[in-house]
C-alpha cells in the first residue's frame, strides 16, 4: 500500500501503526482524533516520510512515516 502514497493522495493515520511508533515517543501521544477520522493531504514525501496537511481543523501539517498513513 505504500507505494500507492504519493503526493496529492488523500490519507488518513493509522492508529494502531502511529501508537507506541518513534514518533509517538518524540512527542504528546495524545493524537487529535481527526487525524484518524478525516481527510488529510499529502503535501510532500521525503525518504520513508510524508508531510500531511489536515483541512478540517486549522492546524500545522504533520510529518509522519508511510507506514503510519492508509489512502482515504
Amino acid at each position: 500500500m505504500a507505494a500507492a502514497i504519493k503526493k496529492g493522495a488523500m490519507v488518513r493515520a493509522l492508529q494502531e501503526q502511529l501508537e507506541n511508533s518513534v514518533e509517538a515517543s518524540a512527542s504528546d501521544t495524545r493524537f487529535p482524533p481527526y487525524i484518524f477520522e478525516t481527510k488529510g493531504e499529502i503535501m510532500e514525501i521525503k525518504g520513508e516520510y510524508a508531510l500531511v496537511k489536515f483541512g478540517q481543523v486549522p492546524t500545522p501539517n504533520i510529518w509522519l512515516h508511510i507506514d503510519q498513513l492508509e489512502l482515504f
